[in-house]
């Protein structure tokens, strides 16, 4: 996993503010590098992780598996285009670098805002990776981003820059 990856997770974690209880959702949380990060500050509360790769799932669990025993962190198999049922609100929701390969986005969107507490923060991290990126490809997604979680219902959008190189990454918070 390279420095970027880890930079890139922690600053986004960083936004969160997290708290001891927090109940906190991962949207494609890869190989669990911002779930292990969250589980040192979540002493009292529990970490939900999705993502669509068995082989994630496994790298993450095993990463992670201190907290995954002491049933702070849950980790399944799942989709942000397809959300299973939870069974309480969460106060966070994080997605680093898989907003882009969801299906619909607005309507994903719409569905966190259902599954989050009032007054929840929302955190979506994008670094383009495609042939020609560029800081401005970055600043461009995280604006359409914004706007997105404007239509979802979300309130007090802003947008975080970090020059994490290649390309500078955007993060698109929000509250419920």
């Amino acid at each position: 996993m390279s420095a970027r990856n880890g930079a890139r997770n922690r600053w986004v974690v960083g936004l969160l503010d997290i708290q001891p209880g927090d109940r906190i959702l991962e949207i494609g949380f890869g190989p669990g590098l911002a779930v292990a990060q969250m589980s040192r500050r979540v002493t009292s509360g529990r970490i939900t992780g999705i993502d669509h790769s068995e082989l994630m799932v496994r790298k993450a669990s095993r990463r992670n598996a201190a907290a995954v025993a002491a049933g702070r962190v849950v980790l399944q198999l799942g989709s942000a285009d397809d959300l299973p049922t939870f069974d309480e609100p969460f106060d966070r929701v994080l997605s680093v670098n898989s907003y882009a390969f969801w299906r619909s986005p607005a309507e994903t969107l719409v569905a966190l805002r259902l599954v989050m507490r009032a007054g929840g923060l929302i955190a979506i991290a994008h670094q383009p990776r495609h042939a020609g990126a560029t800081d401005e490809s970055a600043l461009i997604a995280g604006q359409n981003i914004i706007e997105q979680l404007r239509r979802a219902g979300f309130t007090n959008p802003r947008l975080e820059l970090n020059t994490i190189k290649p390309v500078m990454v955007a993060c698109a918070l929000a509250r419920a």
